[in-house]
């Protein structure tokens, strides 16, 4: 990411910075792999490590099913039960050691608590719903069609405006972050970039609490969340600045990279870890070579899982699709369009699909959870 500030900060870093009744402010740095990458300094009210209690922990650890089947599979998200507590929502449905890709719809927000994610990054794929990430950063408003940033170790709050949402999460045990090939060597997204920095909001609004009480926590590590009270608002902050911070990303801002014929999945692609890939398909014109065939040719992904989320529209390759369904695609064996939908390309002149692509590199284990709402025929759909 880039530089970025809000609040009152000092001139220079790790020097004295007091409070009008002459105490100082507590430095805090926020830093990711050591003090060798990105980082940002906050200013606190009070001490971020007072510590009033610590309560056992409780398993969040997904149910993995054993699977020895290697096949094609889709899942009906939206059947999912709503949960009115976000965190009892979050479902896990396919998962390795380095991802974890959960289902959600809280019915209802964090107000009597916060979370922490100490493992992983975080992305919030925004189905359904509006309202408001908090942080110690500050307000980040969302709404359909967001991707929410949220770093590793991120203290938040999610507050919706109504009852009726629904979230895909991921999870990742290294840093999610914006494409190489779209970086020059100083970060600046590049012409060629599908979105820009003027695409990517920021927080927008420092809310500073200043307050002292038993504020609880659920703090994820290693499958367990550990309740915690800590003596001061985590949102204590009076200014921050630099390079780590939650941020959001509309995938309607994503500009689709068309060619005259069919272009490969990297061109949707919109967040790289070392361990997989999101890619964003949007409406878009089709190839326009005048023997173009739209639909995407059959395809054997031999090094890796790739899962398809379906968010709105018609998917140009698929029957019968809905919102909210996934569909697994694993390494091994080919995939490719469904019988039909290639002749009915065929002189197409756009797609209105909007979807979200998740590519690992290794396998994805099938949860108990993702079991209770599989469609388990799916794999004999491209017999005619």
């Amino acid at each position: 990411m880039h530089y970025y500030k809000l609040g009152h900060i000092p001139p220079k870093r790790h020097t004295q910075y007091r409070k009008p009744d002459g105490s100082l402010f507590h430095e805090e740095v926020f830093s990711t792999e050591g003090f060798s990458n990105l980082y940002s300094i906050l200013y606190h009210h009070h001490a971020p490590t007072q510590i009033v209690q610590v309560e056992a922990p409780f398993s969040v650890k997904p149910d993995i099913v054993p699977n020895e089947q290697l096949k094609h599979r889709s899942f009906n998200g939206f059947q999912v039960k709503p949960e009115k507590d976000y965190l009892k929502s979050r479902t896990a449905v396919l998962v390795n050691d380095e991802c974890k890709i959960s289902l959600a719809a809280p019915s209802s927000g964090m107000h009597d608590y916060f979370f922490k994610n100490a493992d992983a990054d975080e992305i919030i794929f925004v189905h359904e719903g509006t309202g408001i990430l908090r942080t110690m950063y500050g307000l980040l408003p969302f709404a359909y069609g967001d991707y929410l940033y949220i770093p590793r170790g991120t203290t938040y709050q999610l507050s919706f405006e109504d009852a009726n949402n629904r979230l895909l999460i991921v999870e990742s045990t290294s840093a999610i972050v914006p494409p190489k090939r779209y970086r020059n060597e100083f970060g600046q997204l590049l012409e060629h970039a599908p979105f820009c920095e003027r695409d990517i909001r920021k927080p927008e609004v420092l809310e500073t609490h200043d307050a002292q009480g038993e504020f609880l926590f659920y703090i994820k590590k290693q499958d367990l969340v550990y309740p915690y009270y800590y003596l001061n608002h985590p949102f204590d902050v009076a200014g921050w600045d630099g390079y780590v911070y939650p941020y959001a990303f509309s995938i309607h801002n994503f500009e689709p990279i068309t060619g005259r014929i069919h272009q490969p999945p990297p061109v949707h692609q919109t967040f790289a870890t070392r361990s997989f890939v999101i890619c964003s398909f949007v409406p878009r014109l089709f190839d326009y070579h005048p023997q173009a065939i739209p639909a995407p040719y059959n395809h054997s992904n031999i090094d890796s899982d790739e899962l398809l989320y379906y968010v709105d529209g018609d998917f140009m390759s698929r029957k019968h699709v809905e919102k909210g369904m996934l569909t697994l695609h694993p390494a091994g064996i080919p995939h490719g369009p469904h019988p039909g939908t290639v002749e009915k390309s065929i002189g197409a002149k756009e797609t209105r699909e909007l979807a979200v692509m998740i590519d690992t590199f290794k396998p994805l284990y099938i949860t108990q959870k993702a079991l209770e709402i599989e469609n388990p025929d799916y794999h004999k759909s491209w017999l005619p």
